[in-house]
């Protein structure tokens, strides 16, 4: 059909196929790890495993369908622009990965995949202190891009060893740290349990210090996570790097004014992916009242659910200023590698250019809530404010 363009893969059209047959090549153990979340996982986002889940599609993909967009037409839409800026930085558009642990458990690519595809694409990455790369490897395979890199911290009680993270990082040329906040204990997390999960033979945490037993670090009482955490402490981070400090994990209005208080650089509005408290709300119906909340003193960005193109743009609408994504990372390494991370951005980069350009938008600053309407209980629709 006239206009329709080539596809980009004869079997995965959009995110919904991507997750399918990566399950498809997945061990059972890998996609329950990857697409498992805390107890019941009513936070959790879907997945399109069978075998593992039969519930509805869960809160933080679902509430993206409870808004309407409301395009406008007769608008000159020749020169739609969708860069946009994360960490001082342009992006392709507005989207990065998030940080996700253990991707070698999705394929033989591993983060260094995903960070290649990442910087061939232009978009930005953090990786998890749980990586099965280090920081300097990953950094490495995007050095002549200009794409920005972050390192997340899962926040331990030994000091040495949270700043053994932050130098390596520093080291690497990482721009900003990624403080998870949401991790005084690890999520009861129930497919692990059943499937007695473990970081596969031949993986290595090497993020983390080398004297750690990262396969059995809770033996190591300095490597259990850091119940004491404060908002104090977030000066404690300032000052012990040059990198800028974002606090992950901040889905409360209240919390989000203290984190502005303590001297953080960004938030991200992120629930775990729903891997850690089961029960609490999506990020995305947390997001519009953090905003309010933080009233543009800060950056905020948002990681939760994203699975199209229109999602991006919704979470834009709301106020994020920059969007990031965890498991399609893994889904695109389990089908295909490198290359089905690549695939993965193009499609979601094609999906938000479309829907800039439906909707009557050239430029991502001009995103707004006028945008969207939300379903009220008898089915019509609610302009926001």
């Amino acid at each position: 059909m006239a206009g329709r363009g080539n596809a980009r893969d004869p079997h995965v059209f959009c995110i919904a196929d991507l997750i399918e047959h990566s399950e498809k090549r997945l061990s059972k153990m890998a996609s329950e790890y990857i697409a498992g979340g805390a107890m019941d996982m009513i936070t959790r986002v879907v997945s399109l495993c069978s075998h593992l889940f039969s519930s509805p599609v869960k809160d933080n993909c679902a509430e993206f369908d409870r808004y309407r967009l409301l395009p406008r037409v007769m608008k000159d839409v020749r020169n739609v622009d969708p860069t946009a800026e994360c960490w001082g930085v342009k992006s392709t558009f507005p989207l990065g990965f998030s940080p996700t642990g253990i991707h070698g458990v999705a394929h033989k690519d591993k983060e260094l995949g995903v960070s290649r595809a990442a910087a061939s694409q232009g978009v930005p990455m953090c990786l998890s202190s749980w990586a099965t790369s280090s920081i300097e490897d990953v950094v490495a395979q995007g050095v002549n891009s200009g794409i920005p890199y972050a390192m997340q911290l899962s926040v331990v009680e030994d000091p040495d060893a949270n700043l053994f993270t932050i130098r390596k990082a520093e080291a690497a040329g990482a721009k900003a740290l990624w403080v998870t906040c949401d991790l005084p204990i690890l999520g009861r997390r129930l497919n692990e349990f059943k499937n007695s999960f473990s970081i596969p033979e031949g993986l290595t945490i090497p993020n983390l210090p080398p004297d750690v037993d990262f396969r059995a670090p809770t033996k190591n009482s300095r490597m259990g996570y850091d119940r004491g955490m404060t908002w104090e402490k977030v000066q404690w981070f300032k000052k012990n790097t040059k990198m800028q400090v974002w606090l992950k994990g901040i889905m409360d209005p209240e919390d989000a004014k203290l984190a502005v208080e303590a001297g953080a650089d960004g938030i991200i509005v992120s629930n775990h992916g729903g891997r850690q408290l089961d029960g609490i709300s999506s990020t995305l119906a947390a997001l519009p009242g953090v905003v309010d909340a933080v009233a543009g003193r800060i950056p905020v960005h948002f990681d939760g659910g994203i699975r199209r193109g229109t999602d991006i743009f919704k979470a834009l609408a709301l106020g994020a200023d920059f969007c990031f994504v965890g498991r399609i990372a893994l889904w695109g390494l389990g089908y295909n590698g490198e290359e089905g991370v690549k695939l993965a951005l193009g499609l979601l980069y094609d999906e938000f250019f479309a829907t800039m350009t439906m909707v009557g938008v050239t430029s991502v600053k001009d995103i707004g809530r006028h945008h969207l309407a939300r379903i009220a209980a008898d089915g019509s629709l609610v302009r926001l404010k």
